[in-house]
C-alpha cells in the first residue's frame, strides 16, 4: 500500500497535530525520540509517513505532491497562495491577522491616505489594502519585530498576527482593523485527493468527529 505522506509545520503546531492524530489511531513514536536527526518518520502499521518543514514550505510540498497532506497556519496558506485544497480547520493556534498601529493612525486609514505598511506578509497586506480597502499603500517587507516599524517611523501601520495583543499594548500600539481569523488548517494535494480519496476522506472525517467532541 502506498504511504500517505503528511508534512507538519515545525514546532508547537507539529506537537499539537501529532497529539490530535494519536486520537484517531495514527501515532509516530520515532518523532518523539530526543535528539533525532532523521528527516522522515514512518509508521509502517498505519501506512503513514511524516516529515517536518518550515511553515512557508509546507504548502509548496503539498502543491507539488511531495506531501499528500499538510498541516499549516491559515496565514501561511493565504500568503503562499498555492494550488491546494483547504479541507479542515483544526481549531488550534487561534489568532488574528490585523492592521495595527498607534491610535492616531486610524485617521489615516479612515481617509485612505497613501501610507507605508510594514509586514512579514506582503501578499496578505496587498490583498487587504488594494482589493478590500481600495487603498494604495507602500509595502515594506520585514522579518523581525514588526512592532518596531511604527515606533521608529519606518511605517505608519503594520500588518501582523495578533494573539493576546500584549506586545502591542506594551509599545503603545493597538489593533486598528481585523483582516481575518487564523488557526491551523489541513491542506491536501488535489491529485492525492482524487487518487487516494477514500483514505484521505476517512482521515478528515475521523478528525472532524474528534474535533466535534472537543468543542
Amino acid at each position: 500500500m502506498r504511504k500517505l505522506t503528511i508534512a507538519l509545520t515545525k514546532g508547537r503546531l507539529a506537537d499539537q497535530t501529532l497529539h490530535l492524530l494519536e486520537q484517531v489511531g495514527i501515532s509516530c513514536e520515532e518523532m518523539k525520540e530526543p535528539g533525532t536527526r532523521k528527516l522522515i518518520f514512518t509508521n509502517e502499521e498505519t501506512g503513514v509517513r511524516f516529515f517536518l518543514a518550515k511553515g512557508p514550505d509546507v504548502p509548496t510540498y503539498v502543491e507539488y505532491g511531495a506531501a499528500d497532506i499538510g498541516i499549516v497556519g491559515k496565514d501561511t496558506i493565504l500568503e503562499e497562495n498555492r494550488k491546494v485544497y483547504e479541507v479542515l480547520d483544526l481549531g488550534f493556534g487561534r489568532c488574528r491577522m490585523c492592521v495595527c498601529g498607534p491610535p492616531e493612525a486610524a485617521e489615516l486609514l479612515r481617509h485612505n491616505q497613501l501610507i507605508r505598511v510594514a509586514t512579514k506578509y506582503p501578499g496578505i497586506a496587498k490583498e487587504h489594502f488594494y482589493n478590500t480597502r481600495n487603498q494604495t499603500v507602500e509595502l515594506i517587507k520585514l522579518n523581525g519585530s514588526i512592532e518596531l516599524a511604527p515606533i521608529v517611523g519606518l511605517a505608519e501601520v503594520i500588518v501582523d498576527i495578533v494573539e493576546t495583543g500584549s506586545t502591542l499594548r506594551e509599545n503603545g500600539l493597538t489593533v486598528l482593523e481585523e483582516i481575518c481569523p487564523l488557526s491551523a488548517r489541513m491542506i491536501v494535494n488535489p491529485v492525492s485527493m482524487r487518487m487516494d480519496n477514500r483514505r484521505i476522506t476517512q482521515l478528515i472525517q475521523s478528525l472532524r468527529e474528534i474535533l466535534g467532541k472537543m468543542s
